[in-house]
């Protein structure tokens, strides 16, 4: 689980430049939280395309989170990107207003997705490619929401575990403030990642590298001491939000024996 991340970061980098460079964009979008991983994007983004280059949109709901929206801005100074704050409370307040509801994870998902449609209008209005922010640990677990914080032009920390971008965040100068607060997706007061998922990024990460990068059973992990509950969830988590790590399901018509004429409808008029 240990990385090189002078190494890392120079990968990253040129990925980020050379991603781009195929679509022919020369700036980057993303959205910034005031979370570690959005702050290492940030970091590696400023280092690949040069701070003028790069758009960081701040996006809270309200004055929910404050202390959220000042790191955020302060780690938006340290790279010397560009920087817009958007208060999304307005729009989702509109939606709710016609079709209430009280579950926090409807609103949370809604609150997402409006970020990720700015985040959309904004890499239109400047043509700019919208850098993903979802670790390996969320992709894996499906810790995050279809066409909100998992939708992204790009993603360049999609293959580093949690515990990995701490260690990437140590090297970049990430503020010890941001690298040592508990994880929150900011959905709604109070919320934390770990309580959420129910188990620690530390445990969580453990079991996800034995299980994948290790391909270890689930029976190996138990028999090496690793508490069955935590793994059986951890596996769950994985086999259940497997079709958010897919494209959808296309049904491949052309390779089944169908009619010539729908396939092939070449008289128009007949």
């Amino acid at each position: 689980m240990k990385i090189n991340p002078e190494y890392v970061t120079r990968l990253i980098s040129t990925f980020i430049k050379e991603e781009l460079a195929k679509f022919d964009f020369r700036k980057a979008i993303l959205g910034l939280s005031g979370g570690l991983d959005s702050s290492v994007c940030a970091f590696l983004a400023t280092r690949a395309l040069g701070s003028h280059n790069v758009l960081a949109l701040i996006m809270p709901y309200g004055k929910t989170f404050p202390e959220e929206v000042e790191d955020a801005q302060t780690v938006a100074a340290l790279v010397g990107c560009r920087v817009l704050i958007i208060d999304i409370q307005p729009m989702v307040e509109a939606y709710f207003s016609i079709y209430p509801t009280d579950d926090p994870v409807l609103k949370g998902n809604k609150m997402a997705r409006e970020r990720m449609a700015i985040l959309y209008d904004f890499s239109a209005r400047e043509k700019a490619l919208i850098l993903g922010t979802s670790n390996k640990t969320e992709l894996l677990i499906g810790y995050g929401t279809i066409h909100g914080d998992l939708a992204c032009g790009i993603n360049p920390l999609g293959d580093l575990y949690k515990t990995q971008i701490r260690q990437l965040a140590d090297w970049l100068g990430v503020p010890e403030k941001i690298r040592k607060k508990k994880p929150t997706a900011g959905l709604w007061p109070g919320q934390t990642d770990e309580e959420e998922i129910g188990l620690s990024y530390d445990e969580l990460d453990s079991i996800l590298y034995e299980l994948v990068d290790l391909r270890k059973s689930r029976l190996e992990l138990i028999s090496q001491g690793y508490d069955p509950q935590k793994v059986n969830r951890v596996w769950e988590m994985m086999r259940r939000s497997e079709f958010k790590r897919r494209m959808p399901p296309i049904l491949k018509l052309s390779s089944r024996t169908v009619g010539h004429d729908f396939l092939y409808p070449y008289d128009w008029d007949r």
